[in-house]
């Protein structure tokens, strides 16, 4: 079958980040006790409260097409919700529900980008982030946030990188690197997005994880709101990743193109897990905060777990379910530090080189296990790393 070049060189013609992960759950698959630290899927299941809403909307009868837009109690609570937490008017005209916030990540990028369009990205980056860009034919540009500077992008590095190009993504509170991005970053970004006319996609996804500052959406900022489009999703926010229930935010004029592209992709999501979505939103912060808690503790866990060692520096993580572990005392990159301690302790992590080269020699650890044996696996990690370094 001749297959089209868009389609075969999704991945870039090397490995798409998951190789450590498969390799774990294939261990599991053949009855191998694994520590499973790679994948940030909450350690609890939907709220019963959600699930209940989901069945009596299924058994009421929400089980047609739906609205493709998503149905109007949802987009209007997207849009309360964003004006509240934001500042900037917003109204269901602004928002489209889709099959989680990958597919909007998606309808972002076919909306912004044509045939060979340049798209920049932060490196580290979540592993499906040049994929998406190259799945509708744009060029992925790596911008590197270093890791001495806390995984912040800056203006220089941006603005080096910007010319030619037509869009940028950020990703605030950051997967990998736990990173949340203050005023003065967004400014520095919002000055190189004007700057060089470029269209914005934040994906913010993990808005309601922030342990230290706080977080702002860059569509806040002046002249941002008419050039950023915002990908949010129920999956972080309420444990909810299997829904498949997100939106894509943007300028009212954008979004009746975005919605042809709906149309002819997923033709709507699933009414009953639209309905489970509005229940959920309507349990209000108090809700999130306690999908979370865990999070924010399991940091503190590690942060205590790690004083007084010199093996793993721990790069301080403001937001999201994830740590970043510096692990270059070793000597080992991370891709081998993480098969060594999949082998060796049985405990699976995810390699920084998977989030691209500005995290190689560090690992990422997500917080997604009950604490006593995160913290037990913290420990583990702390002693193999000091018998190596």
């Amino acid at each position: 079958m001749r297959l089209s070049n868009t389609i075969t060189t999704i991945t870039g013609g090397g490995s798409d980040g998951w190789d450590l992960f498969i390799k774990a759950r294939k261990m599991i698959s053949e009855g191998h006790n694994i520590t499973e630290l790679t994948i940030g899927e909450h350690d609890i299941k939907t709220d019963t409260r959600i699930l209940e809403a989901m069945h009596a909307a299924a058994l009421g009868g929400a089980t047609g097409y739906a609205m493709v837009p998503g149905i109007d109690d949802l987009r209007n609570a997207v849009a309360t919700r964003l004006t509240a937490r934001t500042g900037v008017p917003t109204t269901l005209d602004n928002v489209l529900i889709t099959a989680g916030g990958q597919a909007a990540l998606f309808a972002a990028f076919r909306a912004a980008l044509d045939e060979g369009d340049t798209a920049l990205y932060i490196n580290p980056y979540y592993a499906t982030y040049p994929g998406t860009i190259r799945s509708v034919g744009g060029v992925p540009k790596a911008v590197t946030a270093e890791a001495d500077n806390g995984f912040l992008p800056t203006f220089e590095a941006l603005d080096a990188a910007a010319a030619g190009a037509k869009a940028l993504l950020i990703n605030s509170p950051n997967n990998p690197t736990g990173a949340v991005y203050g005023r003065d970053t967004l400014k520095a970004i919002a000055a190189v997005a004007i700057k060089h006319d470029l269209i914005v996609i934040s994906d913010e996804v993990y808005d309601t994880q922030v342990w230290e500052g706080e977080h702002i959406s860059i569509r806040s900022l002046e002249g941002m709101a008419e050039r950023t489009f915002v990908v949010g999703s129920m999956s972080k926010s309420h444990a909810m990743t299997g829904s498949r229930v997100g939106w894509l935010v943007g300028p009212d004029e954008a979004m009746g193109h975005v919605l042809n592209l709906l149309t002819n992709t997923n033709y709507g999501v699933a009414g009953f897990t639209q309905c489970a979505a509005l229940f959920a939103l309507g349990l209000g912060e108090a809700f999130e905060s306690e999908i979370g808690a865990p999070f924010q503790r399991r940091r503190a866990l590690a942060q205590k777990a790690l004083e007084g060692q010199n093996a793993i520096r721990l790069s301080q993580p403001s937001g999201a379910m994830y740590l970043m572990l510096d692990i270059r005392a070793t000597g080992l990159s991370g891709d081998d530090f993480a098969d060594r301690l999949l082998m060796e302790r049985h405990i699976a992590v995810m390699p920084g080189e998977s989030f691209g080269d500005a995290a190689a020699g560090h690992v990422r650890i997500a917080m997604t296990i009950p604490d006593a044996p995160f913290e037990a696996a913290i420990k583990e990690i702390a002693a193999f790393a000091a018998n190596l370094a």
